[in-house]
């Protein structure tokens, strides 16, 4: 029986990597965004004008089956301290990049992930602390963090057995922070086809998870390394 994956953010750099990956290995991935991705076996697509409900609705009326992994990449990055005239706007559009996101995934488990199944968030390693100059991004990656928590306990909801955690990387290797940070330290960035090949040992059991955790991604002089909190 083939395995199956949904990516939830599969046209982002990081869920590209992601997508890749599993089908080059012959699992059946299913990408969820705002646009397709073309290497996807099968592809949901999302309204940016729906609300919360509205894009748990589509998303579970969408995946059919059950499914062996469910990866939550969906996110993005907004400034600001608590002067920012865009505080508000960026704090609200972080929470519905990556809190909501992550709360379908986890409601999506729920209905469609296998026993023993695993289910990976994001958060962000600088969200282990205080942001002050990024307050809408820290709140919700630390959101996410508790989430994490919160489903790896008794009667969280998705099947007892599975395995949940969240991937906090420093800085990803993508082409978007490479334009916006052209000066910056390269070999102290993680590449996404890493932080996937990673992801795959996770789902296949090549690497335990141990479920409940946060696992901080570090890199330094372009080596990596992956540690659990």
């Amino acid at each position: 029986m083939v395995s199956s994956i949904v990516v939830y953010g599969g046209s982002g750099a990081l869920g590209r990597a992601i997508v890749t990956a599993f089908v080059q290995k012959q699992w059946a991935v299913t990408s969820i965004d705002f646009v397709a991705n073309q290497e996807a076996t099968t592809n949901i697509l999302l309204e940016k004008s729906d609300s919360l409900e509205e894009q748990g609705k589509r998303v579970i009326g969408a995946v059919g089956g059950q499914v062996d992994a469910i990866v939550c990449v969906a996110g993005g990055w907004a400034g600001g301290n608590a002067a920012s005239p865009d505080l508000f706007a960026n704090s609200e559009l972080m929470w519905k990049q990556s809190v909501h996101s992550s709360l379908v995934a986890a409601h999506l488990a729920s209905k469609t992930l296998k026993s023993g199944g695993l289910l990976t968030l994001t958060g962000a390693y600088p969200a282990q602390k205080g942001t002050p100059f990024m307050i809408g991004y820290g709140m919700a990656k630390a959101a996410v963090h508790q989430l994490v928590a919160s489903l790896a306990g008794p009667d969280s909801g998705i099947p007892a057995d599975a395995k949940v955690n969240a991937i906090l990387p420093v800085t990803l290797d993508t082409p978007m922070n490479r334009s916006g940070m052209p000066n910056a330290d390269f070999t102290s960035w993680t590449p996404c086809s890493e932080v996937a090949e990673t992801i795959y040992a996770w789902a296949t059991n090549a690497i335990p998870v141990t479920s409940g955790k946060l696992v901080e991604i570090v890199t330094k002089d372009s080596k990596t390394s992956y540690t659990e909190k």
